[in-house]
């Protein structure tokens, strides 16, 4: 949709002005809808489009929504707008970063905007990375997740690495089949599901069903659910809602594929189940391989993979600590630990020119509740399922595993966004006064 209106007092200026106006509108139109479509948060979008409206002579505003992106220019010549049909469900860090710094190359004068156009469209056909390192990675990363929850058999750490890297194949093959947003993780979390039951029949997998659980916890959408958390603190409540609203649809995806998978099987998962206590020179170092299967399904460059690792890491051994040694919840240890990772990712990311969602989630994804989100899942199919009314215990427990699962949420939620947040404002604060 393309509107103007037009100024009728250089009737011979005109045409070139418009035409020029129309050229600058579709450079910033195509960086954004890079920029929306691949992960990077709402305020650096904002930013972006006044930043370089500003250095082609005009004023530039954007105004983003779940499935649409539409961008205002006002110069001389009148005003005009354009809408493109966009949904911000996917992360690709490499996109983010060569986007950006395209523009910081205009805005520095280094590349004119026809040069600067045709170096988007080059991005945006950028591949995603290879299915041999998507797969691997994927099956190391669940891996790393069933040792930090207390996977204690080698071969059940190689089920569950076989099953998430199968279920990788799957997801790239069916995204070249099918453009719903929901048929990968519920496909996946269904085949997660049925190696879990059989390694159950079999008596491979350990009292959490690890096996079933953590190729399904690679799956989860964390960067969504951390932008629209932000776009929520910022008041930006459309669109918050939007993206919470998508994650939250993906979980459930996941949640109903892997019930299934387990209910082809005869196998349920338990309502409750104890822990393990992980040393932490094995909880540790799965960590930072945790951290680099996301950095992995994010695109990221294997150049910039230590970056999130060490702060993962770090952030790991700091909820480690106050756990094992000063006896904090695991709500408790999820919020230092995210504090610690956000303190530390902010200004990276900012420095980086990379999405702070997912440098951030990559950063504290071996913290996610899905042991607890999916034990809830199946807890409450249980119920329903019950010919007679639920116990009080069977009740107590898919709540208790629930209100754990939200409250974690929330922690590492809060601990993410509030140094962001205070970060960001002392940042503009300082370039202001420059």
């Amino acid at each position: 949709m393309n509107t103007a209106d037009v100024d009728q007092n250089h009737p011979d200026d005109r045409s070139g002005k418009m035409a020029e106006s129309a050229g600058s509108l579709e450079l910033i139109l195509t960086s954004v809808h890079l920029l929306f479509a691949n992960g990077q948060t709402t305020r650096v979008i904002v930013a972006v489009v006044q930043k370089l409206g500003a250095k082609l002579g005009l004023r530039a505003s954007v105004f983003p929504r779940w499935g649409e992106l539409t961008v205002r220019i006002e110069d001389a010549v009148g005003s005009r707008y354009e809408t493109v049909a966009v949904k911000p469900s996917g992360v690709d860090m490499k996109k983010v970063v060569a986007t950006m710094d395209v523009i910081d190359q205009v805005y520095d004068k280094r590349m004119d905007a026809t040069g600067a156009r045709s170096a988007l469209e080059a991005i945006s056909r950028f591949p995603p990375v290879s299915l041999a390192r998507f797969a691997v990675l994927a099956g190391a990363g669940a891996a790393a997740l069933g040792v930090i929850f207390g996977a204690r058999h080698f071969h059940s750490l190689v089920l569950i690495a076989f099953s998430a890297g199968f279920g990788a194949c799957l997801r790239r093959w069916l995204s070249a089949k099918s453009s719903n947003l929901f048929v990968q993780p519920f496909c996946a979390a269904l085949l997660a599901g049925i190696v879990g039951a059989i390694a159950v029949r079999l008596q491979l997998s350990s009292v959490l069903r690890l096996v079933a659980v953590c190729p399904c916890m690679v799956l989860v959408p964390g960067p969504h659910l951390l932008n629209g958390a932000l776009d929520l603190a910022r008041a930006r409540i459309g669109l918050g809602i939007a993206r919470i609203t998508y994650a939250s649809l993906v979980i459930l995806k996941i949640c109903a594929g892997l019930v299934l998978g387990l209910a082809l099987g005869g196998v349920s998962l338990p309502a409750s189940a104890p822990s393990h206590t992980v040393p932490i020179w094995y909880d540790v170092p799965a960590a930072g391989v945790a951290v680099a299967a996301y950095g992995t399904f994010f695109n990221m460059s294997w150049r910039m993979l230590p970056i999130p690792i060490l702060v993962g890491m770090l952030a790991h051994a700091c909820r480690w600590t106050v756990m094992s040694r000063a006896g904090a919840s695991a709500e408790a240890g999820a919020l230092i630990a995210c504090f610690v990772a956000g303190t530390i990712t902010t200004p990276l990311a900012n420095r980086l020119r990379l999405p702070f969602a997912g440098v951030a989630f990559a950063s504290v994804v071996s913290l996610l509740p899905g042991v607890f989100l999916f034990r809830m899942a199946a807890g409450v199919v249980d119920m329903v399922m019950l010919d007679q009314p639920a116990s009080r215990d069977l009740f107590m427990q898919v709540t208790g595993d629930g209100m754990t699962a939200l409250l974690i949420v929330l922690a590492m939620a809060f601990g993410l966004i509030l140094p962001k947040m205070c970060i960001d404002y002392f940042t503009d604060i300082f370039f202001a006064r420059d």
